[in-house]
């Protein structure tokens, strides 16, 4: 029972992250960009402080509980799955931290073709975080549907 909570946990964690992922490139940023440059960096302060929140709470958790699964005689697949998802936090901290850390800045100026640009490589590297989950996702319900334990 409890690998099956932990199982169960490890998927809805990984689900919600990747579909918030998903929403984000495909539906908030974009709605952003149509707003118009100074906008759409004025908005993406708060999304920002927001979305780091919870997309670090949900990836601990879903590492911690395919960690869990594991222990109670899951497969290391499981393992495999919380690893790729937690994934997302280094690559946010080596790959897009430097262009979000400019969008943050306050010398930035909100009007320019430069933020424009900046603001299009946060969408790309954003989209490969979203890829990231998805195919942890993948796996999880592949895991679920499919894999017998050991």
């Amino acid at each position: 029972m409890m690998r099956q909570i932990a199982e169960f946990a490890a998927a809805l964690a990984c689900g919600l992250f990747a579909g918030a992922a998903v929403y984000v490139s495909l539906v908030e940023h974009p709605a952003r960009m149509q707003c118009g440059v100074e906008i759409a960096t004025a908005e993406f302060s708060p999304s920002y402080q927001r979305g780091t929140i919870m997309q670090v709470t949900l990836a601990a958790l879903c590492l911690l509980s395919s960690i869990a699964a594991w222990l109670a005689g899951a497969t290391f697949w499981w393992v495999v799955a919380g690893v790729l998802q937690v994934s997302v936090i280094p690559f946010t901290l080596l790959v897009i931290l430097p262009t979000n850390k400019q969008l943050l800045s306050p010398t930035l100026d909100k009007r320019s073709a430069q933020t424009e640009q900046l603001l299009a490589r946060w969408g790309r590297l954003h989209a490969a975080r979203g890829a990231l989950s998805g195919l942890a996702l993948l796996l999880f319900l592949y895991l679920l549907t499919f894999a017998k334990s050991q």
